[in-house]
């Protein structure tokens, strides 16, 4: 499902609970996330919605290599020739989007949090578990501008994954949070500002300490990996995700 402008010339594309988001400037639209393998067809759509083509995408950033955020990247890359921008500590991810460091057992969560069973059901029926890997071409450096459309800063959030990094947008007062702090947690079902559980967060301490950097952007719109658009300001973000911890 395409949200249009979410934030200026920022649109989100939401789908078994993922989201991604399409960067638009003059000279393109840089793709942030590739969600799982059915999110291929929607993108076409929305592109098409937006009034853009396939060709007017210069580039793939993502936020980090868990599967559901590289679902269709290695067919941007062999059908569209996109490269693949991602911090260097996930670049190994990206190519293998199943190893992942996380801190609890995954098996409990479906039985101890249904809601997030039914969520986990559905990213499977879009692919969740047949995706494969891609290669990351560009490096994404902490606190460096993305040479893409829109010119993103980055800002290294670590813990969720060891290279996870969000994405400011300063001119339009929008952050692109990837998995550093969501509205929704697959794992739970629990929604409102908060960091992901542990079933699949490397270092949850960590996570908690990265909204730090997330907080001090000052942003007014947080757009999240999972989860709905939260408009009240990056600050107050943090304050809801630290008191909601870790599950």
């Amino acid at each position: 499902m395409l949200q249009r402008d979410v934030a200026d010339g920022v649109h989100q594309v939401e789908h078994a609970h993922v989201n991604c988001y399409l960067v638009e400037d003059d000279d393109g639209v840089t793709l942030v996330d590739a969600g799982l393998p059915a999110f291929w067809p929607l993108l076409g759509q929305a592109l098409r919605e937006i009034g853009r083509r396939p060709s007017d995408v210069r580039a793939l950033v993502i936020t980090h290599g868990h599967f559901d955020h590289v679902g269709i990247a290695r067919r941007l890359q062999q059908r569209l020739g996109v490269p693949v921008w991602a911090h260097e500590k996930e670049h190994h991810l990206v190519a293998h989007p199943y190893r992942y460091a996380h801190e609890n057992l995954r098996g409990i969560y479906p039985l101890r949090y249904p809601r997030g069973a039914v969520i986990l059901g559905a990213m499977a029926r879009a692919g969740a578990l047949t995706v494969r890997g891609a290669t990351a071409t560009h490096q994404l450096s902490p606190t460096a501008m993305v040479d893409v459309p829109g010119q993103p800063r980055v800002v290294f959030t670590p813990g969720h994954t060891y290279g996870h990094c969000a994405l400011h947008l300063p001119g339009r007062r929008a952050l692109l949070t990837g998995d550093a702090l969501v509205t929704l947690d697959p794992y739970t079902g629990h929604t409102g500002p908060r960091i992901i559980a542990g079933a699949a967060t490397a270092d949850s301490e960590m996570a908690l300490r990265s909204l730090d950097a997330l907080a001090a952007t000052d942003a007014d719109v947080v757009l999240p990996g999972h989860g709905e658009v939260w408009r009240s300001g990056a600050a107050a973000a943090v304050e809801h995700a630290r008191a909601a911890g870790s599950a």
